[in-house]
């Protein structure tokens, strides 16, 4: 992947500036970056290409055209740490991801769990209390083996499993009903501040914090039919859980780390049958995100990015009752006539949890085949006329 080189080398390309009195002559340098050459001052070339200028480099000049490679970025395992990289992967070797809302091998959060694994890093899981028990029988036994699988053919590993629910912030915010209910009888320290404080003690820190959390008990009411209770647990659950688990993990987040949520574009487009206040909770979240941005970049050094996903056939999904009527209609009208899986919003959220990304906080992310750009939907019987490109 990447450009050729010699072993152990990096090749950069500069353009000079050249004098307008050689009107027909280009002329390219080509830098050669080893430990085989020998040294010499540099500064200003060091200054525009951000090469330190301790390191040795021999110059050549070429009067030729420059071919220039297209460089590949993509989630990467790689079995030996001491390796050198080639070409511009995402590496978090070294790095430590918390991924709160994984339950299942199908959704979008074991999807960015599987690319943080492929890309070097430790993965940790927060689980809702009520599915850790199934979550983790089926872990045991096999059951996502298959769903495991990384790009090198190992499979992902995942360090320790929490037990979750991040609609508590602490054991005093918990209901007495929800303390004595049998689901969550055998688990402990599931709040958000307990959860984080088990974290810090086990592990001291972490560098990505991933919220895949989404629940809305009136989902299927319109919103005139939604009630204040539905409206308000669509916030608390979906928006407000991402803001509390941020707040409380900063203080063990290492500075350069990064936290990214999951939107949908109904916080921004009139999607019917996706009610009961969840249209409300994602533009609530992305709002968060821009002003969390500031705030944790500030004090943190932390970026803090959310990802409007496509429609995905997960569990969750199926519950809004219409999933599938969804993926037909983006791949009806998206730029992209494809069925977009989730594995692309996991490459794109390694991406964003990536040193390649260090310049990009407070951002909404479309990973949806375009969908989001498209103003009318061109299956329209009134455009039958028009000639539409299609995907046959």
């Amino acid at each position: 992947m990447g450009m050729a080189a010699a072993p152990g080398s990096y090749m950069a390309t500069i353009k000079p500036c050249i004098s307008s009195s050689y009107p027909k002559m280009l002329l390219s340098r080509v830098v050669f970056i080893g430990t085989g050459h020998k040294e010499a001052s540099w500064t200003r070339l060091a200054s525009f290409s951000h090469i330190s200028s301790r390191q040795p480099f021999q110059l050549r000049i070429t009067s030729g055209p420059v071919k220039f490679e297209k460089f590949v970025t993509r989630a990467m395992s790689e079995a030996n740490d001491n390796k050198p990289l080639s070409g511009l992967p995402i590496d978090l070797r070294g790095k430590r991801a918390f991924i709160a809302g994984v339950a299942d091998d199908n959704g979008y959060g074991w999807a960015i769990a599987k690319s943080l694994a492929a890309a070097g890093a430790e993965i940790l899981v927060g689980t809702w209390v009520p599915a850790l028990n199934i979550f983790e029988s089926s872990l045991r036994r096999g059951k996502f083996d298959e769903s495991r699988i990384l790009p090198d053919g190992s499979l992902m590993e995942i360090t320790k499993v929490y037990p979750m629910d991040a609609v508590y912030d602490c054991p005093e915010d918990v209901p007495e009903d929800v303390k004595t209910n049998k689901r969550y009888s055998g688990s402990s320290n599931w709040t958000v501040q307990e959860l984080v404080e088990s974290v810090k003690k086990d592990f001291g820190s972490i560098d990505i914090l991933v919220h895949s959390l989404a629940n809305g008990p009136e989902v299927s009411k319109p919103l005139l039919e939604t009630s204040r209770k539905g409206y308000l647990a669509a916030i608390s659950a979906s928006s407000y859980s991402f803001v509390s688990l941020l707040k409380h993990f900063l203080p063990i987040m290492n500075p350069g780390g990064a936290s990214i949520s999951l939107t949908y574009i109904a916080s921004e487009r009139i999607i019917p049958g996706y009610g009961g206040g969840m249209s409300s909770a994602k533009a609530a979240l992305e709002s968060d995100t821009r002003v969390l941005a500031f705030e944790a970049g500030r004090k943190h050094k932390v970026r803090v990015n959310t990802i409007s996903a496509g429609p995905l056939r997960s569990r969750a999904a199926k519950a809004i009752g219409f999933i599938d009527m969804m993926i037909d209609y983006s791949l009806a009208n998206a730029p992209l006539q494809k069925e977009l899986s989730a594995e692309e919003v996991g490459n794109a959220a390694a991406f964003l949890a990536s040193p390649l990304s260090s310049a990009i906080t407070g951002a909404v992310v479309y990973v949806d085949n375009g969908l989001n750009a498209m103003g009318v939907g061109v299956d329209s019987p009134i455009f039958v006329n028009l000639d539409i490109p299609k995907d046959n």
